[in-house]
């Protein structure tokens, strides 16, 4: 089956409307949800509707949704303030192909249209992308709410899922010496940790283009937040980590890894996570990263077929929104 043929709706049997039609269909026992929704009118009542689901599950998954990139805007502009690619596109001199500074390109296309192709430097920097993650953790103001929307995809049975983590259902599966051992902790994130991270060999050698100071951590300014947080939507305590968490505040630097990389390997579990399988243009994923994490799984269509796909993020609008690193604050995570 080819991503141009119709695939026929699933049934909706056993799901929740909201009042506005929006239907539910669950996809895992804690969190995430299939949603079904008519996209022809697309007013502020309607993401009010969208944020209710989120607070709930929060993952929702939309089919076929007819978006195309300026309505994905003006939709996600609904949701509140918008991050943008600008502060990357002129400090690191990147190309932006797509027609608004408020999509973040994170498909495999190159500015010219071609394939990307493993080993280049683009390549190296998205692999980051393979790890669990919340969008924006290591900015001064992190992402709350993420819009993903496909545009092209690779045949089926090539690859290319999302995963998604329940980081609220994690932290509940910590037992109460662990949850007092961490709950004051600050975790400093920064995005160049997950991108060394991402391209050490099976050696434990890094690559040598990441090799320098540009791509040091310890070189640049983190995104401080706190590690256990309260999810003000939904009112449960949550565990905000993510790939990009370099060291605990006031730990020595090697104790703080291990213990972040050991709370991330808990929250990855195969109880708290499932994958949704793309599978037309159009299909829509949007995800709360202040109670979730995902990332993209590797598959066969890699340097073959294009996997365009393209994101709006919302700044966080809660109260946690800028963590410890000062309201207003315009750096962003290496290019400080």
């Amino acid at each position: 089956m080819t991503t141009t043929q119709v695939i026929t709706k699933k049934p909706v049997i056993q799901t929740k409307t909201a009042n506005n039609g929006i239907r539910y269909k669950p996809l895992h026992p804690t969190f995430g949800a299939e949603a079904y929704a008519d996209f022809s009118l697309i007013n502020q009542e309607f993401v009010e509707e969208i944020k209710k689901g989120l607070a709930k599950y929060g993952v929702l998954v939309f089919r076929k949704t007819g978006l195309d990139d300026a309505r994905h805007v003006e939709m996600s502009k609904l949701f509140g303030d918008l991050d943008d690619i600008a502060p990357f596109v002129g400090g690191l001199g990147q190309k932006n192909r797509l027609s608004s500074d408020y999509l973040f390109d994170v498909g495999n296309v190159n500015p010219d249209g071609t394939v990307m192709q493993p080993g280049g430097m683009r390549d190296l920097l998205l692999r980051c992308n393979y790890h669990f993650h919340a969008d924006s953790a290591f900015n001064p103001r992190r992402a709350g709410i993420s819009l993903l929307l496909a545009h092209e995809l690779p045949p089926a049975g090539f690859g290319g899922d999302t995963e998604f983590a329940d980081t609220r259902t994690a932290y509940q599966g910590l037992d109460d010496a662990r949850k007092e051992e961490i709950k004051d902790w600050v975790v400093c994130n920064s995005q160049l940790n997950c991108r060394r991270n991402a391209n050490i060999d099976e050696n434990g050698k890094l690559n040598p283009l990441l090799d320098t100071d540009e791509f040091d951590p310890m070189k640049h300014k983190f995104g401080k937040h706190k590690l256990v947080q309260t999810h003000e939507p939904s009112g449960q305590t949550n565990l905000y980590i993510a790939a990009h968490a370099h060291h605990v505040e006031d730990l020595p630097i090697e104790e703080g890894q291990k213990q972040l990389h050991d709370l991330l390997l808990h929250a990855g579990k195969p109880e708290y996570t499932f994958k949704v399988t793309w599978q037309d243009v159009g299909d829509l994923v949007i995800w709360d990263n202040t109670c979730t994490l995902h990332r993209s799984v590797p598959g066969r269509y890699a340097g073959i077929y294009k996997r365009d796909l393209r994101r709006t993020t919302v700044h966080d609008m809660s109260s946690q929104a800028w963590g410890l690193n000062g309201e207003g604050a315009t750096w962003r995570s290496g290019l400080d």
